[in-house]
């Protein structure tokens, strides 16, 4: 592949050209050449080339999925705060782009590694680029912009680096210094169309509400009282923890088992959707992820017409499409803010002016338009913790699980949950296909899995629940918070979302799957 260089921003402008490492036995053999650079395939991460059983017999080319991973693609040394922390000063890019970084680290130096992530034979990324060495600094303190209360970090360039021959797909930036440190930055190579593919959509306005690097994040302020968040959060800041906490959690699983499956898949964001549909355009599915809260009015508005077209939907988590933000501009370029007031609303300079954007609620006022007339259910709340109970077991989204009415499967609903509220605006056929009884706030409710059929022949299904995407990876050394679920709750999300996925990449669902059964007045006639 071809790869392009990197450059380290230095004062008097020099050029630090990147060199290509392979697998960890070709890293010290390319550290010791002593040379620039080196050609793309003297350290190339694939190794030679390894057919899949199946495409040596049919004479196939390799694809993206035949490939073996990097075994060593996980943070094994998660570094402190000041230690090393970087940001992109892009969402995304398109494969071919050049992206810069922004680093701050109290080492001499780090290196930058490159990891897609995959199913890459269980595996789950593969190493495509890493730097040579990089001159390492110590950044200014970040700027904090009191009217917002937005913390940014306003750092001077480190270096820039091209993608070329970089597959599309969602990519961890990995910083690791000379003391070992290490600190992902998320990044994503977008596709510019999603014809006939199921596009993958990543929610880093979600991942920007929580990030509190700095002290503060749309949630709380340095003091952790809500009354003291920002109003704005800025993409010019690293992410806190290890640096993609939120893609981590909530969006790997869901990736690497879409890749598994071997299905035309495409890549993007909310943020790139806002700012332009095309890659909706003719998509067999889209797929929101585990936590995706924060949607623009543009993004909602682009999905429900991908949706009105005949683009089914998965939404695999809850408390989707709950906020109604605005991109904002940053330091150097459009949409690196992100804007959302909550129940400050008043205070938004749009309130009298231009309420459909008010960022808020967007059930709430002044322009209130639940999120329900998309998703079919409706976020109630935080937090909870019970089991996810079967009520159709027959629908064609569990075929193979071998569930029953009444099933159950402990810890699978929480932490946040939805579900049908028969007085919110839904759309019509719509189906519970799962109904499990829980308590919030010391007050009794449920958690809804429902799915809808669109008048275009789209089918949207959505779980109700956040841990959906988590359970992907339950009980096994990848699982990390899986809240005590087991194998077999693994087993059934599993194979209900290789379901739904298979079915959604054959084009509009009730072309070839039953349409939604409505029997949302007999659930909640029998069962509230």
């Amino acid at each position: 592949m071809g790869m392009g260089p990197a450059r380290e921003e230095r004062p008097d402008h020099g050029v630090a050209p990147a060199r290509r490492l392979g697998r960890r036995r070709f890293l010290g053999a390319c550290a010791g050449l002593g040379i620039a650079s080196v050609t793309a395939t003297a350290c190339d991460p694939a190794g030679p080339s390894r057919e899949h059983p199946r495409a040596a017999a049919s004479h196939r080319p390799e694809t993206e999925r035949d490939r073996p991973g990097t075994p060593d693609w996980r943070i094994a040394a998660r570094a402190p705060a000041p230690a090393v922390a970087g940001y992109a000063d892009r969402v995304s890019v398109t494969p071919g782009e050049e992206c810069g970084l922004y680093v701050s680290t109290t080492a001499a130096s780090f290196r930058v590694s490159a990891f897609r992530v995959g199913w890459y034979g269980g595996a789950q990324a593969r190493l495509v680029w890493s730097s040579e060495r990089v001159r390492g600094r110590v950044q200014a303190e970040p700027r904090f912009l009191p009217d917002t209360r937005t913390v940014r970090a306003d750092w001077p360039r480190t270096l820039t680096f091209g993608t070329s021959g970089w597959p599309e797909g969602a990519y961890l930036l990995r910083l690791e210094t000379d003391a070992g440190h290490q600190r992902y930055i998320p990044l994503i190579l977008r596709s510019t169309r999603g014809t006939g593919r199921t596009v993958l959509m990543h929610a880093p306005a979600t991942w920007q509400a929580y990030n509190r690097w700095g002290g503060y994040s749309l949630y709380a302020g340095a003091s952790g009282a809500y009354a003291t968040r920002s109003l704005a959060v800025s993409f010019d800041r690293p992410y806190d923890a290890d640096g993609a906490e939120k893609f981590m959690v909530y969006e790997r699983a869901a990736v690497v088992l879409a890749e598994r499956l071997g299905i035309p898949l495409a890549y993007t964001t909310g943020t790139d959707v806002h700012r332009d549909p095309e890659v909706l355009r003719g998509a067999a599915a889209i797929v929101c992820l585990g936590h995706d809260e924060y949607w623009t009015p543009e993004q909602r508005r682009h999905v429900t017409q991908a949706r009105d077209a005949g683009s089914n939907v998965a939404f695999l988590g809850a408390n989707t499409c709950f906020r109604r933000v605005r991109l904002e501009e940053g330091r150097t370029r459009p949409d690196r803010t992100v804007v959302c007031y909550k129940t400050s609303v008043r205070a938004d300079p749009f309130y009298t002016t231009r309420p459909a954007l008010v960022a808020t609620d967007f059930r709430g006022a002044p322009a209130p338009d639940p999120e329900s007339s998309l998703t079919g259910v409706l976020y109630e709340g935080y937090p909870t913790d019970a089991p996810y109970v079967v009520h159709a077991a027959d629908h064609w989204l569990y075929e193979g699980t071998g569930v029953r009415p009444g099933d159950r499967f402990d810890h699978l609903v929480g932490v946040e949950y939805d579900r049908v509220t028969p007085t919110a605006p839904v759309p019509e056929p719509l189906e519970i296909t799962a109904h499990s009884p829980l308590v919030c706030g010391g007050r009794r409710s449920h958690s809804d899995s429902a799915y809808y059929t669109a008048g275009s022949g789209a089918g949207v299904f959505a779980t109700g629940t956040m841990r959906w995407v988590e359970a992907l990876m339950a009980d096994t050394p990848d699982g990390g918070r899986d809240h005590a679920m087991d194998a077999r709750t693994r087993a059934f999300v599993t194979r209900t979302t290789e379901n739904a996925l298979r079915a959604f990449a054959e084009g509009p669902a009730t072309h070839h799957r039953p349409a939604a059964r409505p029997n949302v007045s007999e659930v909640y006639r029998e069962r509230t």
